[in-house]
């Protein structure tokens, strides 16, 4: 098993990338079931989950090819299901669902896995779609769907969600009459995979607001798209250079979807600079404590909230974080406090107060985003941090050591 050694070395200085959003790709590689033919994405980031995908796509049977810019051939899907020893490992998984049903008329998906924060069901996606005329079964951890019929519908979701915005979205575009998804999510992936959608000939309005309407068409075509760049790294790399009081270039900024994390890091005492799609962000000590509160998009994200938390641990007061998005999503705080961090955890709550210095240690990574808390506060600890179980920080970051080395960071991979 492979593990990070992060030595602390001071400010990050320099230029760095962010790459391809994986959760603008994954929908979007998804949504390729919809349409027979060939499907050309290209910025598409190198990671596990990505990886998870492809042969999950190749299982259902397109020819998935190409790194970085794939080619997903559609021209020979069975109704095949999608297996557990796949859909455990990621919880996304469950995005062929939508379009399957679409397409098909019929799908049969593992209960999803993939993530240890919290719950996290798909009632929202089941009762939607049994709205538009499905026929759900449950049976031995499956997800059995049938839907002959499927016709549009006017459906509000109890609660935001992401994926089920966007699984019912995928099934709607080839749906008999008009979609309305009320209270759905407004994230940037949604907006991107609706554009992409659009290109390939599905008729929608209202991404990114909370209600969307689409009106069902007979087919879809295949047409290449470009995706995003991911908000979540790019925010991942403003807080690097502010708990290690750096000065990094950000090159492939999506300055239009961060507007709530620039606001907070500048509250923070943080210096940021953005011209179109680069962000210049500086920080110098002491780093301002400040409370934060998660919050669905266009607010702080959930999955920015622990590295925001590592950060916190060198503030120079007290930070309340309040976590209300996933009801376990503190996993990272025993960890931290092995560092040296002062954290007291009360139900949704974390109080945060800041220390003058965290110490390196052997940690372990719980989840993917409180990986990257570990990241971030080892590089601005005294001494060496071992990190393991990093296979949950190649789930979203692309090639992180190699992009923090070029900035000045004492970071490699070992074996175990």
């Amino acid at each position: 098993m492979q593990k990070l050694i992060i030595e602390g070395n001071g400010p990050l200085r320099g230029k760095i990338s962010v790459s391809g959003s994986k959760n603008a790709a994954l929908p979007i590689m998804a949504s390729s079931l919809l349409a027979d033919g060939e499907h050309t994405i290209s910025g598409v980031p190198q990671l596990r989950d990505i990886t998870t995908m492809s042969r999950l796509l190749e299982h259902i049977g397109s020819k998935v090819k190409g790194s970085g810019e794939i080619s997903i051939s559609t021209g020979n899907i069975n109704l095949g299901d999608a297996p557990y020893d796949l859909v455990k490992t990621m919880r996304a998984s469950v995005l062929v669902m939508g379009p399957l049903v679409g397409r098909m008329r019929y799908a049969k998906v593992s209960l999803p896995g993939g993530c240890a924060i919290g719950a996290r069901p798909i009632d929202q996606h089941l009762k939607a779609l049994e709205a538009m005329g499905a026929r759900i079964k449950l049976s031995e951890g499956y997800v059995e769907i049938s839907a002959k019929n499927l016709h549009g519908t006017d459906f509000s979701f109890d609660l935001v969600t992401v994926t089920g915005t966007e699984n019912v979205m995928m099934a709607a575009v080839l749906a008999k009459g008009c979609t309305v998804l009320r209270n759905a999510a407004r994230e940037p992936e949604i907006v991107d995979l609706a554009a992409h959608l659009s290109s390939m000939g599905a008729e929608i309005s209202g991404a990114g607001t909370d209600c969307i309407t689409i009106h069902g068409v007979s087919e879809l075509r295949p047409h290449p798209h470009k995706i995003i760049p991911d908000r979540i790294e790019a925010g991942t790399l403003l807080m690097a250079a502010g708990i290690t009081a750096g000065d990094l270039e950000i090159q492939n900024f999506p300055s239009s979807m961060l507007g709530t994390v620039v606001t907070k890091l500048r509250s923070a005492g943080m210096d940021i600079e953005i011209h179109n799609d680069t962000a210049r962000a500086r920080s110098a000590a002491p780093i301002k404590s400040v409370d934060l509160t998660t919050s669905p998009y266009p607010g702080f994200p959930t999955d920015l909230q622990a590295q925001f938390m590592a950060m916190m641990c060198l503030g120079d007061n007290v930070s309340i974080i309040s976590e209300t998005i996933f009801e376990n999503r503190f996993m990272h705080v025993p960890e931290l406090s092995r560092m040296g961090a002062d954290i007291t955890v009360d139900g949704g709550k974390a109080i945060v107060r800041g220390v003058s210095r965290l110490k390196g240690a052997p940690v372990m990574a719980t989840d993917l985003r409180a990986s990257a808390s570990l990241v971030l506060a080892a590089l601005a600890s005294d001494g060496t941090t071992e990190i393991d179980r990093i296979y949950h920080l190649d789930r979203g970051y692309e090639h992180i050591e190699k992009k923090l080395r070029a900035v000045g960071a004492k970071i490699s991979r070992t074996e175990e």
